[in-house]
């Protein structure tokens, strides 16, 4: 049987990987992908309607849409009239079966690396590490519980190194200093480098059938480096800070083209080797303060601030500081770019009446298009997805009423500033809905391949394990990416539908409201969540 490689990057665009794979100036940085992308398949991954990791990379490994599998932010949200709560997505929120959990009990073997919303962990044939864990609690958050042991084992291991560092990624703002930005992208080498020997070992020592790994430093440094990075921005050229920055980020790539080529050859010459990222990279230039153009239309109000501690806390929670009995329409979080109608439960609760809603709707949608682009000509919102037509099925009431897709497909701003819309002093990286997929290997076709769907992965990876693909899955096999001779040998087979989450193993490990704050601090460094 053919091993499975999968190697994710999250954030990997083509914007960024075309250049680093071709020859330059600077020569090229990337060799090994750029024999990947000569030799392979390439095509354009499109991203969940809202491109965002934690809903991407569900839909990734359990072949669903975020309406099926429920999960839409970092975060999820409780409105209970007068105040409303919120808490961490996790592993428990997942509604549909993942690739993990259909490998395994389909006998074939695995270890999945570094992906995100994985903890806390159900058993699976072989071994699982999740991502997104702080490094405190990494030890209760793997399976088998004795992997962890065979990873301090291993030569070089260093669990702060490897988990996010919640003390050294603290909250940034807004704006880096060239000293911080530096040691942003140094600081990201060395958890790279644990990966890495992880993958290494393990891939070594348990040659699983499906090998899974997934890099995030590609996401983090685009965020915050993102102007020495777009080809379209350096036809000026570069001050030497930028220089020096944009050397030490290549850096970063050329070792992650290292480590690729080292786990492709470990695999073999008979594996199959498949990339993604979760959505692709651009940049962003304009800063949309949401809920302080909500304020200004009047669908929104602040709750007036006292100046005592506990208010200051209250503040620094995105939406805690906004005064509910008067709010109808409010943006919880940036990465969300979703906009939340409050409905009322019962005549004279706060919010929007059942009856008014559509009505409420449409004109809360005229006004936010009504926004001019301040360079004119257009209007500065792209597009207004709405609840039923990007997020069908049973989980779609957990979504955001409207997802808002900016002109430059920025992330919004919660904050209570004015002007509601000004441009950035420096540009900012930002996701596109556009990701990577690549593949490579026996059987694979040669050239460019047509636009998938970034939940089509899961049914890619289970078709080259040679299990068969459930037949309630939303993701389809793509016709062009295999030669006829593969498939002619190797036929595509259906299978039984998916499994109920509640069959599945009950998940282990926890996370403390410690461990949980440090993780919010986290995603306002990287401006998912903002103070």
């Amino acid at each position: 049987m053919t091993r499975t490689l999968f190697i994710g990057l999250d954030g990997a665009t083509y914007t960024v990987l075309d250049q680093l794979t071709s020859e330059g100036a600077e020569g090229v940085t990337m060799p090994f992908m750029r024999e990947v992308m000569r030799r392979g398949r390439r095509s354009v991954l499109r991203s969940t309607p809202h491109p965002l990791t934690p809903p991407a990379w569900v839909s990734l490994v359990t072949g669903r849409s975020p309406g099926q599998h429920g999960v839409y932010d970092f975060v999820r949200f409780e409105d209970r009239g007068d105040e409303v709560f919120f808490t961490l997505y996790d592993a428990r929120d997942i509604r549909k079966e993942t690739i993990w959990s259909i490998a395994s009990r389909n006998k074939r073997t695995l270890t999945s690396l570094n992906f995100p919303m994985m903890a806390p962990v159900s058993p699976v044939n072989g071994s699982l590490v999740p991502g997104f864990v702080s490094w405190k609690h990494l030890k209760m958050n793997v399976t088998p519980p004795e992997l962890y042991g065979r990873l301090k084992n291993i030569e070089g291991f260093n669990a702060r190194e490897l988990a996010w560092d919640f003390e050294r990624e603290s909250l940034i703002g807004e704006m880096m200093t060239q000293a911080e930005l530096e040691s942003w992208v140094s600081g990201h080498m060395p958890r790279e480098e644990q990966w890495f020997n992880i993958a290494r070992t393990l891939l070594e020592e348990d040659s699983p059938d499906l090998f899974a790994v997934m890099f995030d430093g590609t996401d983090k440094l685009q965020h915050q480096v993102w102007h020495v990075l777009d080809p379209r921005r350096l036809a000026g050229g570069l001050s030497e800070d930028d220089r020096r920055l944009r050397d030490m980020t290549l850096g970063y790539f050329r070792t992650l083209d290292g480590y690729i080529r080292r786990l492709v050859e470990m695999a073999g010459p008979d594996a199959q080797v498949f990339f993604a990222s979760d959505h692709g990279f651009t940049g962003s230039d304009y800063i949309f303060r949401v809920n302080r153009f909500l304020e200004e239309k009047g669908y929104l109000a602040w709750r007036p601030s006292d100046g005592s501690e506990a208010d200051k806390r209250r503040d620094a929670a995105n939406f805690a500081n906004l005064q509910w009995t008067n709010t109808t329409a409010y943006c919880p979080t940036p990465s969300s770019n979703g906009i939340v109608i409050r409905t009322a439960k019962k005549a004279g609760d706060p919010g929007v009446p059942p009856g008014d809603y559509y009505r409420f709707r449409q004109r809360l949608m005229d006004d936010l298009m009504s926004i001019e682009h301040p360079e004119g000509g257009r209007p500065f919102i792209r597009d207004i997805l709405l609840r039923e037509e990007a997020f069908p099925g049973a989980a779609r009431d957990m979504a955001p009423d409207l997802t808002l897709v900016l002109d430059d497909y920025g992330f919004v701003s919660v904050k209570n500033k004015a002007p509601f819309l000004e441009r950035r002093p420096v540009v900012c990286g930002t996701h596109h809905p556009d990701g990577v997929f690549m593949a490579y290997g026996p059987g694979v076709a040669q050239g460019e391949g047509a636009p998938i769907a970034i939940m089509d992965v899961a049914a890619v990876l289970l078709y080259s394990l040679g299990v068969p693909i459930p037949e309630d899955f939303e993701a389809q096999l793509p016709d062009d990416l295999f030669t006829r001779e593969h498939l002619r040998a190797n036929a595509v087979r259906m299978g039984e539908p998916t499994r109920p989450v509640s069959e599945i193993g009950v998940p282990v490990g926890e996370m403390s409201d410690h461990d949980k704050s440090k993780i919010l601090d986290q995603l306002r460094a990287l401006g998912y969540l903002e103070d």
